[in-house]
């Protein structure tokens, strides 16, 4: 376990690392715009706003209607560049009640079935 640790808080070093050389790379950026190009980009970004913010919300309309019309249809949907993934509703079972009932009817120990362990890494809070 303690590998793991080590491995696990060197990870944690090494994004480190890339987020303060991201930092670096936007300072230097910063260093060389003048205020004249710094106040042009200002410009560009205020005066594209409204169509970035547009497009936006017709992608977000338009992925809703997608969902709702693919879950409608029942089976996944390929179009040339993106692929409406239908997945089936899981299937949720109390565990608890049924290990309970299987200590009382072992007959049927066979129809329970454990899957791989997986393992995601997320940053810690």
């Amino acid at each position: 376990m303690k590998e793991i640790q080590e491995k696990l808080d060197q990870l944690g070093e090494l994004k480190a690392q890339e987020d303060l050389l991201r930092i670096k790379k936007q300072e230097l950026i910063n260093d060389i715009l003048t205020d004249e190009i710094k106040q042009q980009l200002a410009e560009i970004d205020e005066e594209t706003a409204p169509e970035f913010e547009a497009i936006a919300d017709k992608i977000k309309e338009l992925e809703c209607e997608i969902k709702d019309e693919v879950l409608a249809h029942g089976e996944s949907v390929k179009g040339n560049t993106y692929h409406a993934v239908w997945v089936k509703g899981r299937v949720k079972w109390n565990d608890k009640g049924l290990m309970q009932y299987l200590a009382m009817h072992p007959e049927i120990a066979y129809l329970r079935e454990v899957g791989d362990p997986s393992v995601s890494i997320r940053k810690s809070k």
